[in-house]
């Protein structure tokens, strides 16, 4: 090698690591929620992703993207997706692991946890699968409410097989996606035009047009359209139970601004076969528990990008110098990983606090999840991108450029906020569920008091949310006007309060410190006087 050839300060690939092991406040979390029985696959998963080859998978999957077929040669309707290998195999070893229905497969302490931690592994490596993984999870509450289609799906989600085929309709394993929004309603469901007909054999006629349908080579979807009573709820599969295809016409694959694994795209149906799931006029209800589900998701995944983000962070400041030092034992540096680690952890206890809500369906449980699910969905992937581009500056110019898995990571968090429920969405959910379930309140503030008496700055936090909670509750015609503000203050009252008692006393400390005290306008402004190289050793 000539001189102007030889490479030296710059980390290796942060590649060959068990990403579960590696992974302390994940390992802490998943002992503490129940789900230490877990280990040994979560380990084992952890060493799978963190390979050099599941990596590279992930790299090609979103670089050689996915290409639509709408017709075959001979100019029949076809409508199918063509993958890179490497997409289906990240996905068949994530189904082979149960990041999709494992919880409900095996129902037991700390289920619902250790899907959410294998779920996590999967993602922060490549998020753009987890998209049809999620839905598929999901799915299932919403198909227990037709005892029929349960029998016929259920079954066939809960498989650890992955087949991308559509050929044949009585597959033994299915992957699910859901299609509700359109072009000119967005989030406001009700506005959907799709039309449904009643065929008098328990099928419907579905006619319409979806502007959002996520993964549109799986098996079915749930689809929203309207009936003579109202937006009603149907499975709609690709194949229908002769073999033949249902009328699912991909219009076209979104170029999104963040993963390009997942092919987004834009769907007609054209008297397309449908079941009915649920009471004509009742979609959305049915619908709903599907959302939280995702909703939950959403916020597995921004914590899983922080947690990627962090440690390929660490990693490079800690095998790259400047100045005479290794960038980690400078002392802004190691504030600035600090920082991004008590976010990382704040988020991720906060995601796996929620998932093991749905391990326990006690009243209690149930109403804290049903209000905890949004506030922290709301907050957890709002703090994404900022996290993404703090963590991707660490690397410098190296992390500004595609070869490196930041700026794919600092483009995908923001679809977490998106998906399910955009900002003012989710924030006026929190408001409905409160005037509907008091209950839900009562069990969030329960949450609250468990961490009052420790540190004084979050016991006036409390304070001044419950005041929050009284003035929307007095007034609901105004309360949209402070509905951001007090989600806000809603999720930094239950992240401090899980963070508090589950995370080690100098986390908790920095959280409080630098997210209620003094919270500052940027990373790595933590006080100094906090125990901000033992935060950073965590990452």
């Amino acid at each position: 090698m000539t001189a102007t050839h030889d490479v030296f300060n710059q980390a290796a690939p942060r590649v060959d690591v068990n990403e579960y092991l590696t992974d302390l406040p994940l390992v802490e979390a998943v002992e503490a929620y129940g789900a230490s029985w877990a280990t040994d696959e979560l380990t084992e998963a952890g060493a799978l992703v963190g390979r050099a080859d599941f990596q590279r998978d992930a790299e090609l999957a979103n670089t050689i993207t996915p290409k639509l077929h709408t017709h075959d040669r001979w100019g029949h309707r076809v409508d199918e997706i063509e993958f890179h290998p490497a997409y289906h195999r990240i996905i068949g070893d994530a189904i082979a692991h149960g990041a999709h229905t494992s919880c409900w497969d095996d129902p037991r302490e700390g289920a619902h946890v250790a899907r959410a931690a294998m779920f996590m592994q999967f993602g922060q490596v490549e998020p753009g699968h987890a998209c049809p993984v999620s839905m598929t999870h999901a799915v299932v509450p919403s198909l227990r409410v037709d005892q029929t289609l349960a029998d016929q799906w259920i079954p066939r989600t809960l498989s650890r097989d992955y087949d991308p085929s559509l050929a044949d309709p009585a597959k033994s394993s299915a992957i699910f996606g859901m299609a509700m929004t359109e072009k000119q309603g967005g989030s406001d469901i009700r506005a959907n035009t799709t039309r449904a007909v009643d065929n008098g054999d328990g099928t419907y006629r579905i006619t319409g047009h979806k502007w959002f349908c996520s993964a549109p080579q799986s098996d079915a979807f749930l689809v929203l359209a309207k009936t003579e009573p109202g937006v009603t709820c149907f499975v709609v599969p690709r194949t229908l139970p002769d073999g033949s295809r249902n009328t699912f016409n991909i219009q076209r694959l979104k170029d999104k601004l963040g993963n390009k694994s997942n092919a987004s795209s834009e769907i007609e149906f054209s008297d397309t076969v449908g079941w009915r799931l649920g009471d004509e006029g009742s979609g959305v209800r049915t619908i709903i528990e599907m959302v939280n589900q995702t909703r939950l998701d959403c916020a597995l995944g921004s914590a899983a990008g922080m947690r990627q983000s962090v440690a390929e962070a660490a990693w490079h400041v800690r095998h790259r110098s400047a100045f005479g030092a290794t960038l980690i034992d400078q002392p802004a540096m190691t504030a600035v990983i600090a920082d991004l680690q008590v976010e990382a952890e704040a988020a991720m206890w906060t995601a796996m606090r929620l998932a093991s809500a749905y391990d326990d369906d006690s009243e209690q449980s149930q109403a804290f999840r049903r209000l905890a699910t949004a506030v922290g969905k709301y907050w957890v992937c709002k703090r994404g991108p900022n996290h993404a581009y703090e963590a991707l500056e660490c690397l410098g110019g190296n992390g500004y450029t595609e070869a490196f898995p930041l700026a794919r990571r600092f483009r995908e968090q923001p679809v977490m906020a998106v998906w399910e429920g955009s900002g003012n969405v989710i924030a006026l959910d929190v408001l409905r569920a409160m005037v509907r379930d008091p209950l839900s309140v009562e069990a969030l503030d329960a949450e609250f008091e468990l961490a009052l008496g420790q540190h004084r700055a979050y016991d006036l936090h409390v304070e001044n949310t419950r005041k929050l909670v009284a003035q929307a509750a007095a007034d609901p015609l105004n309360a949209p006007a402070i509905a951001r503000r007090l989600t806000e203050s809603l999720a930094i009252a239950l992240q401090g309060s899980i963070v508090i008692r589950q995370a080690p006393s100098f986390v908790a400390d920095a959280f409080v410190a630098g997210r209620i005290a003094e919270p500052g306008q940027m990373y790595g402004v933590l006080d100094s006087k906090l125990d901000l190289a033992a935060i950073a050793g965590r990452a």
